[in-house]
């Protein structure tokens, strides 16, 4: 399916995992991809910096690689979109408790494989954390976080909190953290609105219709 690229990327924050907010970049209409808003390596820039992945400086420092290598900075992209499409058919696939397509289980190992050989345990006064290491310049280090929060969210409780939003048109995926576990919009603002006028509509019509 082709792309539909937009003019200006608009990154939404509604998964409550990184690697969510990451598959949400689409639109999953009927499990396709639509309204693409990684169109440019300069877009996967701007989502790693949005989300705190990358800060500014590495941001520029990246940038300016990409401007010399524009053939890499281009199989980054592609390599992010491979990525995405592989946490989204695993995560659906692990919460509609199916097996995931082979390929995109192989494609999420590659990319945390990757991710692994850059993780370093962090030993402060105040406690150890993980971090990825800060060396280099690799067009698509702002994928090793996500692969890891994947990773991370397919072996935590959490996964069974995943939803996939019920508007036909957008299939973004979410952490339930409603009281009773009922939420099927990303946002009500958007999905859950358009979905309420669309059924106020469609009464208005069968009563003129019955009038």
């Amino acid at each position: 399916m082709t792309h539909q690229l937009t003019r200006r990327p608009r990154f939404q924050w509604v998964g409550g995992r990184s690697c969510l907010d990451f598959t949400n970049t689409v639109a999953w209409p009927a499990g396709k991809q639509a309204n693409e808003r990684l169109a440019s390596y300069s877009d996967l820039l701007e989502w790693a910096h949005a989300t705190a992945i990358l800060d500014a400086a590495t941001v520029r420092r990246l940038r300016r690689v990409a401007r010399t290598a524009p053939a890499a900075a281009e199989s980054a992209l592609q390599n992010a979109r491979a990525l995405r499409d592989a946490i989204y058919h695993v995560v659906v696939a692990r919460v509609e408790r199916r097996d995931a397509e082979p390929g995109a289980a192989m494609m999420l190992n590659r990319f945390l494989g990757q991710a692994l050989g850059r993780l370093r345990l962090q030993v402060e006064d105040d406690g150890c954390s993980w971090m990825f290491t800060d060396e280099g310049d690799e067009l698509d280090r702002m994928l090793w976080p996500v692969a890891w929060s994947a990773a991370s969210l397919l072996t935590s409780d959490d996964l069974g909190l995943v939803r996939r939003c019920a508007a036909d048109r957008c299939g973004w995926l979410f952490l339930d953290h409603s009281r009773n576990r009922s939420r099927r919009w990303c946002t009500m603002k958007s999905c859950g609105n358009s979905a309420k006028a669309r059924r106020h509509y469609a009464r208005t019509r069968r009563l003129k219709k019955a009038g």
